[in-house]
């Protein structure tokens, strides 16, 4: 084979490669954000001790549009702390979901904890305002937990 072809095919080879590994990483990225579905939802937010804070939107809502990239960003910035997860629920798809949990405008954010809806989000959207809700209701989602623990003991 020529040398000029093989180049070219090598080339090819790595364009190739490249594009398909590029969305692959970009996607990983964004592990942080959970995507919650009817098949996955009500056994996610049930995690024991854990508190999901979840944003529930459709696609052709342009507040949730303009929202771009902050529900990554806010998973990346609560990365790493414990029983605190963030997921996101696409109402379009998951139309059961959002009606068990009363969604009526888009988009909404809510922290469940043990399965339960336990505070609903109406600050500022950007990330150390949702970042400082999650954490203080989070901590007093579970310290709420623990006295009911002991009341029942």
């Amino acid at each position: 084979m020529d040398p000029v072809l093989r180049r070219r095919s090598y080339v090819s080879v790595a364009v190739v490669v490249f594009l398909v590994l590029i969305p692959a990483a970009v996607v990983r990225s964004g592990a942080e954000v959970v995507t919650l579905t009817v098949d996955t939802f009500t056994d996610k937010v049930k995690e024991k001790d854990t508190s999901w804070f979840v944003k529930f939107c459709v696609p052709w809502c342009k507040h949730c549009n303009k929202l771009g990239t902050l529900w990554e960003d806010l998973g990346k910035a609560v990365e790493g702390e414990d029983a605190i997860e963030i997921g996101e629920v696409d109402c379009s798809l998951n139309k059961e979901v959002c009606t068990k949990v009363d969604i009526h405008s888009y988009p909404t954010f809510k922290l469940f904890y043990d399965g339960e809806e336990f505070a609903k989000y109406q600050g500022q959207r950007d990330v150390e305002a949702l970042k400082s809700f999650v954490l203080k209701e989070a901590d007093k989602a579970a310290n709420t937990n623990l006295e009911e623990d002991k009341d029942e003991l």
